[in-house]
């Protein structure tokens, strides 16, 4: 379920749709960062860098703080979760044509996901607690992205409980991760971490015995992220056993046309820092 919600959220952060409603609140749109920090920390509220950086876990503290230390000085958080649903809005139709956004069946996923959505407890989850109480819309395709978000995040927020369970850094997180072959390392530097950092974590993790003399994770490594993404998937499941088997199978049934044009879009990169279709 993840992998079918995944792209139906993170669309937002490359739609050109999204890039213009960024431009008309003031951030810069030369690259995705601005936009991807306000978006995303908007329903946290006016918060500093430091919670941003606890919350979003693998991102360099710099690379945060150069991005959201000015964020609510540009615009509001109100006025960027405003933008925000317009931005999607925008982006669906655009993607899915407005036969599909109003559709029955879009409807029917939209209902099924919120349903989902409102198991996902918020308690430790402040992502998935932030989003969870903003109000809902009254669109169905602006429902189903809301509820995508809210269930992404609340795996999110459980998956850096794992990581933090397993000794994991947020600079070891994604040297771990790359060494099981999640994506290249030079995917990773997205995250903002520096050679420094990222050699320092690499070293720790080898003392550790996680990885070998080439970066790459040893059995022992192996096993330990194996047991984050076991330990993810565990936490993730309350919606889903909320839903029940056959709502879930007819909610991924229904997901399956419109993951299937997002994906094919090509606004989302084919390899990334999330690993889905690796782990």
């Amino acid at each position: 379920m993840w992998h079918l919600l995944e792209p139906l959220h993170a669309v937002l952060y490359y739609a050109p749709e999204a890039f213009e409603e960024a431009a008309a609140l003031g951030y810069a749109t030369d690259g995705r960062w601005p936009s991807y920090f306000a978006w995303r920390a908007a329903p946290l509220g006016p918060v500093g860098p430091v919670r941003v950086a606890s919350a979003f876990y693998s991102f360099s503290p710099a690379m945060v703080a150069e991005h959201v230390a000015g964020a609510w000085e540009t615009a509001a958080p109100a006025d960027v979760l405003a933008a925000r649903l317009r931005a999607v809005d925008r982006t669906y139709r655009a993607l899915l044509g407005d036969d599909v956004v109003t559709g029955p069946e879009l409807a029917e996923a939209a209902a099924l996901a919120r349903r989902a959505a409102r198991a996902a407890g918020p308690e430790g989850r402040p992502l998935a607690a932030a989003q969870a109480e903003l109000p809902w819309p009254e669109a169905p395709h602006l429902v189903l992205w809301q509820a995508a978000t809210i269930l992404r995040e609340h795996r999110g927020d459980g998956h850096l409980a794992a990581l933090l369970a397993a000794g994991l850094d947020p600079a070891e997180s994604l040297v771990s991760f790359a060494a099981i072959g999640a994506a290249p390392g030079p995917v990773f530097e997205s995250r903002g971490w520096s050679a420094a950092e990222w050699a320092a974590a690499r070293a720790r993790l080898t003392a550790r015995g996680l990885l070998g003399p080439d970066g790459t994770a040893t059995d022992a490594g192996r096993a330990l992220r194996a047991e984050v993404e076991r330990r993810t998937d565990e936490l993730a499941a309350a919606p889903w056993e909320a839903l029940g088997p056959e709502d879930t199978a007819r909610l991924a049934d229904l997901l399956g046309g419109p993951w299937l044009t997002v994906i094919g879009s090509g606004l989302l990169p084919s390899v990334n820092t999330l690993g889905i279709g690796k782990v």
